[in-house]
């Protein structure tokens, strides 16, 4: 799952990342925590936008919030057939902006949280859903999630699952919902490879949402990552006597 993450990005490397038209100025966040504001970027008629929405999807069709769930993560395997997820499947998906995301890993008794970012310092997109919902009384609040799928090999020692990363070149696809129906975009919703990310073990203080500062990523010990896969070149063949080339 993904339960917190961090954007330390500045405004103006996330907006050229994602091509959206609007320049919104927005503090680095280290510690992001469910029901808050996050950064989405959606597709509209006229391209790519920046929206603030509330972490924790509400379905349209909720009557009673206080007594439904909160759905921050939706499962990538199941959510086009789940009443919660599968409208925004179809018709409403979106990218989620991330610097790293944080996960727990169980040590005897206690979590220890590791800081999951990518070893370039590059950004991440996760692959997200948002509804937007009107209460009773005609208050609207637009509301996304975060789809998750089985974790990588980096991933499987801490948590058997982490957020859908999208590469750059598959934006317009996962975005563009009136060309790609869920069956189009099936294949995107695949763990991240190997040796992009690195784990970071980090402080307990990442536990309580109050600490939102840049001492939560200060390592306790070297990251954990795995080496990209060695290519071997193939040996020249040999020439022949006689042969030029």
């Amino acid at each position: 799952m993904c339960g917190r993450f961090i954007l330390i990005a500045p405004p103006d490397e996330v907006r050229r990342a994602f091509g959206y038209v609007e320049q919104p100025n927005f503090p680095p966040r280290y510690n992001i925590a469910p029901t808050q504001p996050i950064a989405v970027v959606r597709f509209g008629r006229d391209g790519r936008h920046f929206h603030l929405m509330r972490w924790g999807l509400i379905p349209g069709w909720v009557t009673d919030t206080a007594k439904f769930p909160l759905l921050i993560n939706a499962r990538s395997e199941t959510a086009v057939e789940k009443p919660a997820f599968r409208n925004a499947m179809r018709h409403r998906r979106c990218l989620i902006p991330a610097s790293g995301f944080y996960e727990w890993r169980r040590v005897g008794n206690e979590k220890q949280p590791f800081l999951i970012r990518p070893r370039d310092g590059s950004l991440l997109a996760f692959a997200g859903l948002f509804e937007l919902y009107a209460d009773a009384a005609g208050n609207e609040i637009d509301t996304a999630a975060i789809l998750t799928t089985s974790a990588n090999r980096l991933m499987a020692p801490i948590h058997d699952r982490m957020p859908v990363v999208l590469a750059e070149k598959d934006f317009s696809a996962w975005l563009d919902t009136d060309r790609n129906e869920p069956r189009h975009v099936a294949d995107l919703m695949r763990p991240a490879a190997d040796d992009l990310l690195e784990a970071v073990p980090v402080s307990a203080r990442v536990n309580a949402v109050r600490n939102d500062d840049v001492g939560l990523l200060e390592p306790l010990s070297e990251p954990m990552a795995i080496d990209p896969p060695v290519v071997m070149e193939k040996p020249a063949k040999a020439k022949r006597q006689g042969e030029l080339f």
